[in-house]
């Protein structure tokens, strides 16, 4: 489904939409962001989350958004320092491994595309309280995998997710076909060279 099918989907709903794969990527070497960003968003896939996981994560992210098509955003934010930081460097839309309200707030005041982590019905009622109803399931895998999503969706029926952590080419399938599921985030789809990051990023954007 894509974003032009869903002209009223609020704004992190049409990021999500933007691919079935969210590209979860760690950029050890500055060199590598371009060439990486512009292999993804060839491949089919411009919705990129550059992990605050590393020096070079912020300088990552200007470079990725030079990339015509990219949509460049911040993961791996666990504050308002990091929040700001990645804002300034240009992020197009934040995600977070958790969720609090010290953080949540100042990113929902901004009108900046959030996507705050899950792993539970409280952190859900939480996030229903400031607003929200897009979440990153996190960790997936070691969360319960998909039965446990779709017990914790069913009483939380607004909700849309982007499971997150354990997702790999073999099961991301299984996970989209959750409705509630409007994507996945994963690392599979970022190693190797250009070239052959553009073929997994091809075969990643053909699962839905």
């Amino acid at each position: 489904m894509s974003d032009a099918a869903n002209p009223f989907a609020n704004p992190i709903e049409r990021i999500m939409l933007a691919a079935p794969v969210i590209p979860v990527i760690v950029i050890e070497d500055l060199a590598t962001a371009r060439p990486l960003a512009e292999a993804l968003v060839k491949g089919g896939l411009p919705a990129l989350e550059v992990t605050m996981r590393t020096p070079v994560a912020l300088d990552a992210i200007r470079e990725m958004k030079k990339v015509p098509g990219a949509i460049v955003g911040a993961g791996t934010v666990i504050n308002a320092q990091q929040f700001a930081q990645a804002v300034d460097a240009g992020a197009e839309f934040i995600v977070s491994p958790g969720l609090t309200e010290r953080l949540a707030e100042p990113i929902i005041a901004s009108g900046v595309p959030y996507l705050p982590g899950i792993a539970n019905s409280a952190d859900l009622m939480r996030g229903l309280d400031l607003g929200l109803t897009h979440f990153k399931f996190f960790p997936a895998e070691a969360n319960g995998g998909l039965k446990a999503l779709k017990s914790l969706a069913a009483p939380f029926y607004q909700c849309k997710f982007c499971p997150t952590g354990g997702i790999t080419e073999a099961n991301a399938s299984e996970w989209l076909a959750f409705e509630p599921v409007l994507c996945v985030g994963g690392s599979w789809v970022c190693s190797g060279t250009p070239e052959e990051v553009e073929t997994k990023a091809r075969a990643a954007a053909a699962l839905r």
